[in-house]
């Protein structure tokens, strides 16, 4: 097995729309905003190379919103998908596989694209299926109001439509399937929203997490440092609680998507709760 960082744009959001109700004076100790309160945040997925596989676990935002839309994000930055599968030797028709831990616009909608004529949605990844889960994708369908911004019909009901579609298993009992379709383990979360996935990957003798939106930077290791965007925050607290235990105890490697400081962090126990043990850099973990 290989991995390989894949850097899907980089982009801001409001510091307090990320902490909630944590003051400002706590949390820019670690993520520091700019004159508009706003923070850096990263769109950084992963893909696994496994034999004759290659799995992309998230897209980020995509390209074919318009300007109004992503004026609201400030993007910033040169990294894409496209250019950093080029940086690896791969190509978006070499996928066979994407695996989106939720279906917010943020981390789905590179899926989906225009054709050449602006006229018809299409897959991205023209050769791949696209993995999510019963329970997610009917919660994502039929939105809540507060997530109906976050679920764009777009973004998601194209993948339907392809017929390249998949579904992973729930777990029976529990949040953690030990294996899945796909190759790895996924935690299961409900506090940010229904059903999100964090892949539990195997990996030279490590378990590296794809944390997604359960952990979406370092600044966010405190339990009560949770996001205004989660539906159920004090279903995020205990289940941060439970993963950040596990993590501590047995050294796991948190994979940070939306931090655009820190690529790769532990963890460990300290009598503040658990907190950041060390950083690291993927091309390190990954031996790139």
């Amino acid at each position: 097995m290989k991995l390989y960082p894949i850097n899907a744009g980089n982009f801001k959001l409001d510091g307090g729309a990320m902490f909630g109700v944590v003051p400002k004076s706590l949390w820019t100790r670690t993520n520091p905003a700019d004159h508009n309160n706003m923070i850096d945040i990263a769109a950084r997925c992963l893909l696994i190379e496994e034999g004759n596989r290659l799995i992309l676990i998230d897209t980020g935002m995509g390209d074919k919103q318009n300007n109004k839309f992503f004026g609201y994000y400030h993007l910033w930055g040169n990294d894409s998908i496209d250019t950093s599968l080029a940086t690896y030797g791969f190509h978006r028709d070499d996928i066979t596989d994407v695996f989106m831990t939720h279906l917010h616009f943020d981390h789905c909608g590179g899926s989906i694209q225009w054709n050449k004529d602006r006229t018809l949605l299409e897959p991205a990844f023209k050769n791949a299926k696209f993995w999510s889960n019963e329970s997610h994708w009917e919660w994502a369908t039929q939105p809540n109001r507060r997530e109906k911004a976050s679920f764009l019909e777009e973004n998601i009901l194209p993948m339907e439509a392809s017929g390249h579609l998949k579904f992973t298993k729930l777990p029976e009992q529990g949040r953690i399937i030990d294996t899945s379709d796909l190759g790895f383990g996924i935690f299961f979360a409900n506090g940010h929203t229904e059903k999100q996935m964090v892949p539990m990957i195997n990996y030279d003798g490590k378990t590296i997490c794809f944390m997604a939106d359960l952990l979406p930077t370092a600044g966010h290791l405190p339990l009560p440092f949770v996001m205004g965007y989660d539906t159920r925050p004090l279903l995020t607290l205990d289940e941060k609680e439970e993963f950040l235990n596990l993590a501590a105890d047995h050294n796991y490697y948190l994979f940070l998507e939306h931090d655009a400081h820190n690529e790769i962090i532990t963890v460990q126990h300290t009598e503040k709760g658990v907190r950041l043990k060390d950083v690291h850099r993927c091309n390190d973990i990954f031996n790139l």
